[in-house]
């Protein structure tokens, strides 16, 4: 005899369980429930992401419905997404969370957090071609999420107190959606730059607020949320930020010369190498070239004093790479994953290629023609380039310096304070590249972009209101979409933005 959704619902509540405390707004906890429900709805309801749907759901998931009944099984929900959400794109249903509704209580078991209760209220439209958002119902949610495996899945969900719009809410006045949140029209620019496969994430008020991926493999399958990309130079913050963190520590001297803990054969006994510290590498002062490779004799040379002036150095980066492994007697990798990697819980984020690396997920590189370049396994760790990252780990990064990076307020302060001129309206500070006045009132954005052959990354923070916009493409095109999603995303600030890119 099939149970009724009140018994589910008796059953649901009367899982054995410990609930602690409401967690805060500003805790780590509500962001990743929040980033979940994301890929739930922003993803996988609002886009048909059938794979991000498998993906954040656990086989044991269970459904009720205080209209549509209960369902008892992750297939049997995967059906009726697929034949109910997903059956009519000319008129698909989205759903929006009301802005301030949510709350998250953590969920533990044995004093160890195992899931969490979400709590919240959301409103649904539907979305015809040319027309703004029709709302259609509102009503309030109550899921239970669990950890495994070390991601968050959705174990159940009660959808209830649904009922009509009031009617000044019919409609949405933020339709049409912006450029990367309208599938059909990226999907179209993808073709026509050739870009394989594309990853777009926001972040506002320091919480990833959309993930989305677009696009398809090698093989031709459709490219996963998860997809990992190399995001080439978008290394760079990531290694300062793991510097930084051993500073906060009392670890590491950012004044020190590095010279202290390492030399590079090359430069043994040259007179700069008292000058060279932490903060001329991060701030791209060190006097070193980008990479040795590109001198006649592939010989590493002091170009000027280091401080005294900007240049762009991968060098400096491996310097500093090689200074902590020597002083700390590990691996950069095995520092950001203890600083960085493990307390964000970036499981797909590496350094090199090793286990624990799906290739099946990976978005290899294309050239300018659309063809597949050459894989290039790097086995080596570099502080520069070449890390192996998706684009919701790398936005869970994004996010957390957003939030201060559990810095210290006057290093914070620093890591963000202008210290090198680049050009007119671009300096760099820690690990970033600032860019000023966007609005003509003195707000500034954090930059940094990433380029390999095949390869193009572009990361923005915007400090002062916590917004942020992820940029990952798997081609020699990427950035042919860059301007129009920055331009579309950020208005005004957007394309004094893309100008300042551009030297203009």
């Amino acid at each position: 005899m099939p149970r009724s959704p009140a018994l589910a619902l008796a059953l649901l509540l009367a899982w054995p369980c410990v609930v602690s405390a409401q967690a805060p707004v500003s805790s780590d906890l509500y962001g990743q429930i929040l980033e979940a429900d994301g890929v739930l709805f922003d993803q996988a309801f609002n886009h048909c992401d059938l794979a991000a749907l498998d993906q954040i759901v656990s086989d044991d998931f269970r459904f009720v419905h205080d209209q549509n009944g209960e369902t008892r099984s992750k297939a049997a929900f995967e059906k009726d997404f697929r034949d109910s959400i997903c059956a009519n794109p000319d008129r698909k249903p989205i759903r929006k969370l009301i802005d301030g509704s949510m709350t998250v209580f953590p969920l533990y078991n044995g004093g160890r957090l195992y899931g969490a209760l979400q709590m919240g209220e959301h409103r649904f439209y539907i979305q015809e071609p040319g027309k703004p958002l029709y709302q259609t119902t509102t009503g309030r949610f109550t899921s239970t999420w669990v950890l495994e495996d070390g991601r968050w899945r959705l174990r159940s969900s009660l959808s209830y107190d649904h009922h009509d719009p009031a009617p000044t809410d019919m409609f949405d006045a933020d339709w049409p959606a912006p450029l990367f949140d309208d599938t059909a029209r990226i999907g179209a620019l993808m073709k026509a730059h050739r870009i394989p496969s594309m990853a777009v994430a926001t972040i506002n008020d320091g919480r990833v607020q959309a993930v989305r991926v677009f696009g398809v493999l090698d093989d031709g399958s459709p490219a996963p949320m998860n997809t990992i990309y190399n995001v080439a130079s978008l290394t760079k913050p990531v290694t300062a930020l793991t510097t930084l963190k051993l500073a906060a520590a009392g670890l590491w001297d950012l004044d020190q010369p590095l010279s202290d803990s390492y030399v590079d054969p090359d430069l043994v006994g040259s007179p700069e190498l008292r000058y060279l510290t932490t903060r001329m590498v991060l701030s791209q002062r060190s006097g070193l070239p980008n990479w040795r490779y590109l001198a006649p004799d592939h010989r590493l040379r002091f170009e000027f004093r280091p401080g005294t002036r900007y240049q762009y150095s991968g060098e400096g980066f491996e310097w500093l790479r090689k200074a902590l492994e020597a002083r700390f007697g590990k691996g950069l990798d095995v520092l950001a994953r203890e600083q960085i990697f493990e307390p964000l819980g970036m499981n797909d984020t590496h350094f090199r290629f090793e286990t624990g690396v799906d290739e099946a997920r990976f978005a290899g590189p294309h050239d300018a023609l659309g063809a597949p370049l050459p894989l290039r396994r790097n086995t080596t760790v570099n502080a520069a380039d070449n890390l192996l990252t998706t684009a919701p780990d790398y936005a869970r990064f994004m996010a957390w310096i957003l939030r201060g990076a559990d810095l210290p307020p006057a290093l914070y302060a620093e890591m963000v304070k202008a210290k090198t001129v680049v050009s007119p309206g671009v300096r760099f500070g820690l690990g970033w590249g600032r860019y000023e006045d966007l609005d003509g009132k003195g707000d500034y954005a954090l930059q940094h972009t990433g380029g390999d052959d095949g390869v193009k990354a572009i990361a923005i923070l915007f400090p002062n209101s916590g917004r942020g916009l992820l940029i990952i493409a798997n081609s020699e095109n990427g950035v042919s979409l860059w301007k129009k999603i920055i331009e579309e995303t950020y208005g005004a600030e957007g394309v004094r933005l893309v100008s300042l890119n551009l030297g203009k």
